[in-house]
């Protein structure tokens, strides 16, 4: 089959290749997926797990992205819930390899099914962005009805199902971003917009959760716009400085196929409509990771048409 693979962290997106490799393997609860949509996440390639597994042993050349979209090709010893030939999307694991390739191997758990009338390609988008979303929302910041959120990097994968999620749940949401993703922000639902660039942040005011996805001095200031016992929210990296008074949370999202099949039933009921900003072929994944910040929404690698 042919993968997208990676030999070292050194050579960073110019060290991604199409490569022909052996078919994997399925273990105990695995299942084998023919994979026809898959995201990535930019950062991936300064992860650990990108290049060792739980044990700390080498793994390169390895196979970035974790979140797809597919068919199921065969099962693993022990593997249930899902047939050979269903449509299911979902998340890899971090440490083992990843969805850029024609077929990989999944636990079965993180897994959920995918109904016939969802496109692969929306689907794709799903996984990582909209768990995160979620989980940064409602089980990290504990956002309820008539609250404020702040959502950095609105415009993205993450941030725009962030503010799709938010809103629906009855809270006024504070889009940040680039001066171009203005519009794309507000029609998401955005009570107002901020460019992080041009804008006076004061102007936002405090808000019940901040939720970051941009780190580094963003996240750094970001602590004095939560409001006395509010929660900053981050998935960047830890941060340094916290809220006088209030939480600071920093979290690594986590496969959960109850919500993976919630999200996607809100997209089937037109409640949530993931971005998909570009759609490129296996062979231009290294394009599609140097362009990710230039578009909207969530890039796409189509694997099988």
């Amino acid at each position: 089959m042919q993968a997208i693979t990676v030999r070292s962290r050194a050579a960073g997106v110019g060290g991604l290749t199409l490569t022909d490799l052996p078919h994997p393997h399925a273990a105990e609860n695995d299942v084998i997926v023919r994979v026809h949509a898959a995201g990535f996440t930019p950062g991936e390639l300064d992860w650990p797990a990108t290049w060792t597994d739980r044990a700390g042993r080498d793994r390169t050349p390895s196979v970035p992205g974790h979140e797809l979209s597919g068919v199921v090709a065969s099962l693993g010893y022990g593997t249930t819930g899902l047939t050979v030939g269903q449509r299911v999307f979902g998340l890899t694991d971090w440490a083992r390899d990843g969805a850029l390739a024609e077929y990989t191997a999944v636990e079965a758990r993180n897994l959920a099914p995918l109904a016939a009338g969802l496109d692969h390609t929306v689907a794709a988008a799903l996984p990582i962005s909209g768990l995160t979303a979620w989980q940064g929302l409602f089980d990290h910041g504990r956002l309820t009805t008539g609250q404020t959120v702040l959502i950095h990097g609105a415009a993205g994968g993450v941030g725009s199902i962030a503010v799709q999620l938010a809103r629906e749940a009855g809270a006024r949401v504070i889009g940040t971003g680039r001066a171009a993703d203005r519009d794309v922000v507000l029609g998401l639902g955005a009570a107002s917009f901020l460019d992080l660039a041009a804008d006076p942040w004061e102007e936002a005011g405090q808000a019940d959760v901040v939720f970051d996805v941009i780190g580094g001095d963003v996240l750094a200031r970001s602590a004095a716009l939560v409001r006395p016992g509010g929660t900053l929210v981050t998935i960047a990296m830890p941060p340094t400085v916290r809220p006088e008074d209030g939480r600071a949370v920093f979290f690594v999202v986590e496969p959960d196929r109850t919500r993976l099949a919630d999200l996607a039933q809100r997209v089937r009921d037109g409640r949530l409509k993931p971005i998909v900003g570009e759609v490129r072929p296996l062979a231009e994944t290294a394009a599609a990771f140097a362009r990710h910040r230039r578009v909207p929404g969530k890039t796409i690698i189509q694997v099988a048409i």
